[in-house]
């Protein structure tokens, strides 16, 4: 089951200075031409004395010990090219490597934000191609590359919906309603934005309540921000009358684009009824996700915020047959970001959406929700495991089971099998979101993922929860099998610790 030999115990990987040995010698510089070492020497005179370093404090080693040192630790790493990683609401889809590739080229890396618009049509043909196909897939009239990640497309959402009510003279509108399941960034992104947050709870499907939206929607309330289908896998059937009850006092709905994987090709948030939309490409579109980015949250808005987007906006002027930017923008809440967006992250998106094509798309959305399905209905069988709101519904591309029976039989937390996953060579799933599920073990396997990687998955969770009645100690402790142990959790996060990160771990022995 253990596919990669450094997913086996090992003890914690030393620093290269830790590494480092008095003479060791990694390279060899050739002897400077006399006439140069002396006109070096003659210009290291002229520095100040006290900004001479006599000792630059670098590690002495080999160049095989450099090498087999970082290759070491990137063994140690896990992504998407290592195994499964069923982060449920983060869509950890397989990266292709052309995509990589093709970023490589020299006339995209090598662009300057300043160049003059000639040198870089292709560039700016590339930004508006992409903004077309995003259009089609969500129904949105334009769209802004700006925002760097989700959170940030939240951001610029609020911000438009606020001045698009300040536009009309509506200063009262300080109320944004989210609901109980919503992703954790939508209220933050709110607050931001000077809204005042009122929840809508979660019916016995899993669903915004109607009634008490109802209830709390008044003439105050901006807008709306949620996800269809929500964070619980469970679209929003009601989504008509949600969208009815806030347009009727004039409020806009926001879409978080987490989940819109469940949908490509089957149902564009617009013809939802939502009138903004933000595009994860570092999940939806397939691009490298985590590690603190570079991400990219595009945001697509109706007709009538348009002139809300930040500047510039991609145009083409067919008559003179050229891409220019348009700055011309007096309504605009103003840049987010400087210049046009992670420009590499823009390429990746593209060159993945035209290798897969509309059918692809819809392709995509079918199989990942077969996936879900096909692994919750072997999940819920397993023993301290129920699937809590509308038991009997199907989920769309994620689902959320809990283990709060397994808890209350076994002592052995979500977070405990979790931990034991990592044992087993797998990444966990998200775990204790959403908030509403007690024990949440939200698992979304994506379309990458063959059945039989699923039924991997399946057999060795299936094997932690035997363990989890027969021998709980053994989870309780996990993870045994990897660089470093469980973190001190309280010490990790207290900040009056101040203690290194590398201290905390309780490394290995050598094996």
């Amino acid at each position: 089951m253990i596919s990669n030999g450094y997913r086996q115990a090992r003890w914690l990987e030393p620093t290269v200075f830790e590494l480092s040995r008095s003479g060791a010698v990694g390279v060899d510089f050739p002897e400077l031409d006399p006439e140069l070492e002396k006109s070096l020497k003659n210009a290291f005179k002229e520095i100040p004395e006290d900004l001479k370093r006599n000792d630059l404090g670098l590690p002495e080693l080999s160049e095989l010990e450099v090498v087999r040192h970082f290759t070491r630790l990137s063994q140690m790493n896990y992504g998407v090219n290592s195994g499964m990683y069923p982060l449920g609401s983060c869509t950890m889809k397989y990266n292709p490597a052309i995509s990589e590739e093709l970023v490589d080229d020299e006339r995209i890396t090598y662009i300057h934000p300043l160049q003059p618009l000639e040198t870089i049509q292709g560039c700016l043909e590339i930004m508006w191609r992409l903004e077309q196909i995003l259009k089609e897939i969500t129904g949105m009239a334009r769209f802004s590359f700006q925002p760097a990640a989700g959170a940030h497309g939240e951001f610029l959402g609020c911000l438009i919906i606020r001045a698009y009510h300040r536009d009309k003279g509506m200063l009262h509108k300080n109320v944004m309603i989210v609901p109980d399941s919503a992703h954790g960034t939508n209220p933050a992104s709110a607050a931001m934005a000077g809204y005042e947050v009122r929840v809508v709870k979660s019916d016995k499907d899993g669903c915004v309540d109607i009634e008490m939206l109802e209830k709390i929607v008044d003439e105050n309330v901006a807008g709306i921000m949620l996800t269809n289908p929500n964070t619980l896998g469970v679209f929003e059937k009601n989504i008509d009358k949600i969208v009815d009850i806030i347009h009727g006092v004039d409020g806009l709905l926001y879409y978080d684009g987490a989940n819109l994987n469940a949908l490509l090709g089957k149902v564009r948030p617009a013809d939802m009824g939502f009138d903004i939309v933000h595009l994860n490409l570092h999940k939806t579109f397939s691009t490298p996700h985590g590690g603190g980015g570079p991400g990219s949250g595009p945001v697509g808005v109706v007709e009538k915020l348009v002139d809300y987007l930040p500047p510039p906006l991609v145009e083409y002027d067919e008559k003179e047959d050229i891409f220019y930017l348009d700055y011309n923008r007096p309504k605009s809440v103003g840049k987010i970001k400087m210049f046009y967006g992670n420009f590499s992250v823009l390429v990746k998106a593209y060159v993945y959406l035209l290798r897969i094509g509309g059918e692809g798309l819809v392709k995509v959305a079918e199989t990942s929700v077969l996936a879900s399905n096909y692994l919750l209905h072997k999940i819920r069988k397993l023993k301290g495991i129920t699937l809590p709101y509308a038991p009997e519904s199907p989920r769309k591309h994620e689902f959320v089971v809990s283990l709060s029976k397994l808890y209350k039989e076994t002592g052995i937390s979500a977070k405990d099998v979790a931990k034991r996953l990592l044992d087993y060579g797998y990444h966990a799933p998200t775990i204790y979101f959403p908030t509403i599920v007690e024990e949440a073990f939200m698992i979304e396997p994506t379309e990458s993922e063959s059945k039989k990687e699923i039924d991997n998955f399946y057999n060795v969770l299936s094997k932690i929860i035997e363990e989890a009645y027969e021998d709980p100690e053994k989870i309780k402790t996990a993870p045994h099998n990897t660089s470093v142990g469980r973190v001190d959790e309280f010490r990790a996060s207290h900040p009056k610790t101040m203690i290194p990160s590398w201290r905390i771990y309780k490394t290995r022995e050598r094996v």
